[in-house]
């Protein structure tokens, strides 16, 4: 049989998320804003969803060129990063979590091209051996508003870009004006990821792994393509996939 030919693009897995009966369907559902495919089919990429079925994780790895882990009211299990308690504010999607997991896991192991936004950076760090702070408002002093006020598509406040990193080198600047919609960020790295970024306040809004070709976490939203550093960054993943 003749196999049929890859795509010309690159194939730009996207995590989805995933709601119960109520809203758009009495059903349950997955969703992914527009603005993420649209940034990635923009850098020309071809973006495809990933539904949440670990036992598949292994076959949709071989069928993608590059995974990016998306974002989501929800939070990362702290029993995943040894934490002995949950925060009041911690709301989990077990089933998420788990096929982001395999997904995340299998491409770390192939070094597959791999790009964490907000919750995806999150489940990055546990990934490859980090803890979360699971509330920053009760964890950092005079913190920012890091769940913004404003309209998520408008900049909440800047960030310092660490000099010698792989993020430094792709956006070209030392500091970038990014969005902020999360309560909960990487507390401690660990050995395997350098950070990257970070918010006037301290906390932590950029990892990377050195170890891998591309491996990138980002705390920010940057399909909303707000700084010229966010599209930059979509199209160094898009380029890394090639």
């Amino acid at each position: 049989m003749t196999q049929r030919p890859r795509p010309a693009k690159p194939i730009i897995g996207l995590t989805l998320d995933a709601e119960p009966p109520g809203g758009y369907s009495q059903f349950p559902w997955y969703a992914i804003r527009q603005n993420y495919m649209d940034a990635v089919a923009d850098a020309g990429g071809m973006p495809v969803a990933l539904p949440h079925r670990s036992e598949l994780a292994g076959s949709y790895l071989e069928a993608i060129d590059a995974l990016i882990v998306t974002g989501g009211a929800f939070d990362v299990d702290p029993a995943l990063y040894g934490a002995a308690t949950r925060h009041d504010t911690v709301a989990l999607k077990p089933g998420r979590t788990a096929a982001e997991l395999a997904l995340l896991r299998g491409a770390l192991a192939l070094d597959l091209p791999v790009l964490g936004i907000c919750g995806g950076a999150q489940l990055l760090a546990v990934a490859l051996g980090g803890t979360l702070i699971q509330h920053i408002p009760d964890a950092i002093t005079d913190a920012l508003a890091h769940e913004q006020p404003l309209p998520r598509d408008q900049p909440g406040h800047a960030i310092t870009i660490m000099p010698g990193t792989r993020l430094a080198a792709i956006v070209g600047v030392a500091s970038m004006r990014v969005n902020s919609a999360h309560h909960q960020a990487v507390r401690d790295p660990g050995g395997r990821l350098v950070v990257d970024a970070i918010a006037p306040d301290g906390v932590i809004e950029g990892v990377e792994s050195p170890a891998h070709r591309f491996c990138l976490g980002v705390q920010w939203h940057p399909e909303f393509l707000i700084d010229p550093g966010d599209a930059r960054i979509i199209a160094a993943l898009v380029g890394a996939a090639s």
